[in-house]
């Protein structure tokens, strides 16, 4: 079985896009990504303090990470930055871990997300031996979610109106993939 290492921060390569560890010189393109409005209303915080330092100081840092997997979604033709990957929150003995996106407006509407998400968690699974990869997603945001059925994750429950969106309640979605799930997937893909 695999090690479960995440340390090792690794290069992924589709057709739509390259996963890639981030470097300092990301934080600036970072950093008008998670300003697009679209990023802000489905991930932030509305209270949310970000500066340019604080974003700088961020990506710089997630290339050492032991305990979690950052990585750059990019554009295979030009290099650009469309948005980051990312597993976090490992659990070690459940062999388990949570998942998160932000694909920026240049990434949108080409697979660029789908193609990021099934790169990230086909290696944790297949990879880093992971059993089950979980993620939270507003109800709102029909995109993601779009994003995460069409990578195979199931939606396991909705936590109601958790969080006040644009003056509205937002349920949060709770959905997950386990390792059988995903192996069923890519062999049905071969």
């Amino acid at each position: 079985m695999a090690t479960m290492d995440f340390s090792v921060k690794p290069v992924l390569t589709g057709e739509r896009t390259v996963l890639r560890p981030f470097t300092a010189a990301d934080a600036e393109p970072m950093w008008e990504i998670i300003g697009d409005p679209e990023v802000v209303r489905f991930t932030y915080e509305p209270d949310t303090d970000l500066t340019p330092e604080r974003v700088r100081v961020h990506y710089a840092e997630r290339t050492a990470g032991p305990d979690r997997l950052d990585l750059a979604v990019t554009d295979p033709a030009t290099g650009e930055l469309l948005g980051e990957v990312v597993l976090y929150e490992v659990d070690r003995e459940a062999r388990s871990c949570v998942f998160r996106t932000l694909i920026g407006p240049r990434g949108r509407g080409r697979g660029v997300g789908t193609e990021a998400t099934r790169l990230i968690v086909g290696y944790g699974f297949e990879q880093l031996g992971l059993h089950r990869v979980e993620l939270q997603v507003y109800g709102h945001n029909a995109r993601a979610r779009r994003v995460y059925e069409k990578a195979g994750f199931v939606v396991e429950g909705v936590r109601r109106e958790v969080s006040r969106r644009d003056g509205e309640w937002a349920d949060e979605v709770i959905m997950s993939m386990l390792d059988r799930e995903w192996g069923a997937l890519s062999s049905t893909a071969r």
